[in-house]
């Protein structure tokens, strides 16, 4: 079961001016499942993106690209799942163009208006007449109020569903944010086997909102990793219908940009988190600060090396702590010239590791205390500069191992 991830209440979500939600079923990979989503957006949002790195990109990702580069005036966004298009060529690109063709016809707008998404088993023909079949239907169901529905919707091996929301005031008007996001397993930036959605009211300029896409996943779904492997899928999509009437930011000085920045940042994390809990097979939900790096990049090599390390994660399943695991990974972390005599280790509020060595302080009592914890912080002091960043990550399991095991059953 997910760690301590709170159970979605549909209430708590609130709608926002210019986004409707459509929910069907196309039956992709299992009859009767809701696995369709359609997202209309009111003329006038701006829409920005950030995607996978993995150079094995799916088709929806490559088309997302080239409709995202060529136009400005996004209006639907589709989402299936139980087959991810990836692995798939040039009959793959021409199935996930099928799609937007059909769904832009319905909807009286052009085909480069129309951004796809697929998630799910790779390698395979995407169904795209299934899903084609099935776009009226999500038509059909459009609302504002659907994105508790739509957050099921896109879910793959994930146990449960996962959205936010957030309003603050700008400009003596109330600005809101909702999202939502799927993803449990092949979760490693950038980014990780995940779909996110954040939508917002507020009046916002494209380069600023592209910037805030950047910016909020670097430190949210770029900051999670279950496993280790980086998806062909993920996509992380940020909406601005501007229908709250705000005055337009334009840049960071704008009346409203931080308020509202820290507030996108927050329904990201959010949702990044609520990935990690929901962790195929996580047991226990592990916080990894470093702190005192010379650079960004500096911090999550060292934050990474942690959190992917198979040996760390089995330990803490175990609750077992076999810390030196930590040392092991901070030392391959690449990072150059790195002063191990410097730095120290804490477990919780336990410091285990300083001058080198084993904390002289630091007992196998303590440390067995902290890892029994549901959730489990490690911090790490490399005391060599001011900049500090945060990893999400989970234990494994043995269901992680029978997850992926049987996924394709």
């Amino acid at each position: 079961m997910p760690v301590n991830l709170p159970e979605l209440d549909p209430s708590q979500l609130h709608p926002v001016a210019g986004v409707e939600l459509g929910i069907a079923s196309a039956g992709v990979k299992t009859p009767g499942r809701k696995d369709v989503l359609v997202m209309r957006l009111a003329e006038g949002a701006r829409v920005a993106g950030v995607f996978t790195l993995n150079k094995f990109c799916a088709a929806p990702v490559r088309l997302c690209r080239e409709h995202l580069a060529a136009r400005g005036d996004i209006r639907a966004l589709v989402v299936n799942t139980g087959n991810a298009n990836a692995g798939t060529g040039l009959d793959g690109l021409a199935r996930a163009r099928r799609i937007c063709d059909a769904l832009a016809g319905q909807l009286a707008i052009q085909p480069g208006q129309v951004l796809p998404f697929s998630t799910g088993v790779i390698l395979e023909p995407l169904p795209a007449e299934k899903i084609v079949n099935a776009l009226p239907d999500a038509l059909a169901d459009l609302a504002p109020t659907h994105w508790a529905e739509a957050a099921r919707a896109i879910m793959t091996t994930d146990v449960a569903p996962k959205a936010a929301s957030r309003q603050v005031q700008i400009d003596g008007r109330t600005v809101t944010i909702t999202g939502i996001s799927k993803g449990a397993g092949m979760i490693h930036p950038n980014m990780a086997t995940m779909l996110g959605y954040v939508a917002t009211d507020a009046a916002i300029s494209q380069a600023v909102l592209q910037k805030l896409a950047q910016w909020t996943a670097d430190r949210s779904f770029n900051s999670i990793t279950v496993d280790g492997d980086t998806s062909t899928n993920d996509s992380y999509i940020l909406i601005a219908t501007g229908a709250a009437g705000n005055a337009e930011i334009t840049d960071e000085h704008s009346t409203g940009f931080t308020v509202l920045r820290e507030a996108l940042l927050d329904v990201a994390q959010t949702l990044a988190k609520a990935i990690i809990r929901d962790g195929e097979g996580a047991t226990k939900f592990i916080t990894v600060n470093v702190e005192g790096a010379r650079s960004w990049d500096e911090a999550k090599a060292v934050g990474y090396a942690i959190a992917r390390s198979p040996l760390i994660k089995t330990a803490f399943f175990a609750s077992d702590p076999n810390l030196g695991r930590i040392l092991c990974a901070i030392g391959y972390s690449a990072v150059d010239d790195l002063d191990v005599d410097q730095l120290e280790v804490w477990l919780g509020d336990v410091l285990v590791a300083e001058r080198g060595g084993r904390a002289a302080s630091y007992t196998e009592e303590q440390g067995k205390r902290v890892m029994k914890e549901a959730e489990i912080g490690i911090t790490v002091k490399l005391n060599r500069g001011g900049v500090a960043t945060t990893v999400w990550t989970c234990d494994f399991s043995y269901d992680y191992v029978k997850i992926n095991a049987d996924y394709r059953s």
